[in-house]
């Protein structure tokens, strides 16, 4: 006996990784093109948009982990602020290959990569949001 699906309610995409960043952007549908043209993210859910033509909810993959943004509501509280003191770290094994996509997506380059004093390759981007992204290779990979 075959029970009935109830299609009216979304799937949810598993959520990976122990530490999950939310982040708040202008523009987060176009951030999650520029997120999958530059780091190789795939969708996995987006919430409508609404009358404003906002995104409450989009979930990304990137790099094995879940990424997740959304468009400022400063009704409810989730007011657009400037991003600061903090970077996204994605931690790769090729980072030339991953470094000349996001730089080619329209990714600015902050510091260029170079080997650094803890012996990895490393470099810091900033993505048109105002996101900092930097990229780790480690150098016994």
């Amino acid at each position: 006996m075959n029970a009935a699906v109830d299609n009216s309610t979304p799937q949810i995409a598993p959520v990976k990784g122990g530490l999950i960043p939310y982040l708040t952007v202008d523009g987060a549908a176009k951030a999650a093109e520029l997120y999958t043209r530059a780091f190789g993210a795939k969708e996995v859910a987006r919430q409508p948009l609404d009358d404003k033509g906002r995104t409450m909810h989009i979930h990304l993959y990137v790099n094995g982990s879940s990424l997740m943004l959304s468009d400022a509501f400063p009704e409810y509280g989730h007011g657009l602020v400037q991003p600061q003191a903090f970077n996204l770290t994605l931690q790769v094994d090729d980072i030339d290959a991953w470094w000349d996509r996001a730089v080619k997506a329209g990714v600015s380059v902050v510091m260029p990569v170079e080997k650094m004093f803890w012996g990895d390759r490393y470099g810091q981007l900033r993505d048109p949001f105002g996101i900092m992204w930097s990229m780790n290779e480690p150098a016994n990979k």
